[in-house]
């Protein structure tokens, strides 16, 4: 097996995360935020930690309930887009840069920890999904959510990679959202796993207009069109539109993105 170069992956997420106008995607991705917030029974007067918090869906979410909320993220960008963000919101969060592999907290400081579409890109997931229980109190609870492999995200994501032959291997965002191994990752740190399955609504009103928003909003997108040459990068485009169309037509788009919502109790 090829070695993993971790930092050269951790490097170029790092990067990539700043692109975009991600505040559009952000806005999609908010119910997300708020249902793990609510399986977690996010309360006031906890201490909670967003991990991978991008702008800050989660971290939000929490604080509107009263929470004491610390919010990090591995990308410079993304922690000035939270931090502006909190702040225009009127929620003291306090947010710092961090890698989900190593946390910069003492053990068991916080009642829960959540990452939205985070802590799932980490290039070691056992060592993510160790971090993230290391600072969580003893009965407390680790949640997070990750797409399916059969749904939306991943499935643009593979067809991008077919036109980035320099992305560095490693294992995949979306096997996370795979029940079996989820449970796998958390076992001997979790009394308790609970997986489920919720969906997340992409609409536009054609399969071009939905692919010029997704080529502005995402990052991953935005980061290929900086780095490739133009010719492929217009394939690429020609690719995923086609993959689009076949889903949802050539009228309006109505797509469904699966993801796992995962929230297990920390062993007392």
């Amino acid at each position: 097996m090829a070695r993993v170069d971790v930092e050269q992956i951790k490097q170029r997420q790092a990067m990539i995360w700043a692109l975009g106008d991600y505040a559009v995607l952000s806005e999609q991705l908010r119910p997300a935020a708020l249902a793990l917030r609510d399986l977690c029974a996010v309360s006031a007067g906890q201490e909670v930690l967003d991990v991978g918090a991008g702008d800050g869906n989660f971290a939000l979410a929490c604080a509107q309930e009263g929470a004491s909320v610390v919010a990090s993220d591995l990308s410079p960008g993304m922690v000035e887009r939270g931090r502006a963000r909190a702040a225009a919101d009127g929620y003291d969060i306090e947010w710092l840069e961090a890698d989900a592999e190593e946390l910069p907290f003492e053990d068991e400081r916080f009642d829960c920890v959540g990452s939205v579409f985070g802590a799932m890109i980490a290039p070691r997931p056992e060592r993510a999904a160790a971090e993230l229980f290391r600072v969580v109190r003893p009965g407390g609870t680790v949640g997070m959510t990750a797409w399916r492999s059969d749904s939306l995200v991943p499935k643009i994501g593979e067809l991008s990679r077919k036109y980035s032959p320099a992305v560095p291997a490693g294992p995949l965002p979306e096997e996370w959202g795979e029940e079996e191994t989820a449970r796998d990752r958390f076992d001997g740190l979790a009394t308790r796993v609970d997986f489920e399955i919720r969906t997340l609504r992409s609409e536009a009103g054609s399969p071009e207009e939905y692919l010029e928003q997704l080529c502005s909003t995402a990052p991953p997108l935005a980061a290929a069109k900086q780095a490739m040459a133009p010719e492929p990068y217009e394939a690429m485009k020609a690719e995923i539109l086609g993959y689009v169309r076949s889903e949802s037509g050539d009228g309006p788009v109505v797509l469904e993105n699966d993801y796992a919502l995962i929230v297990a109790r920390k062993r007392g």
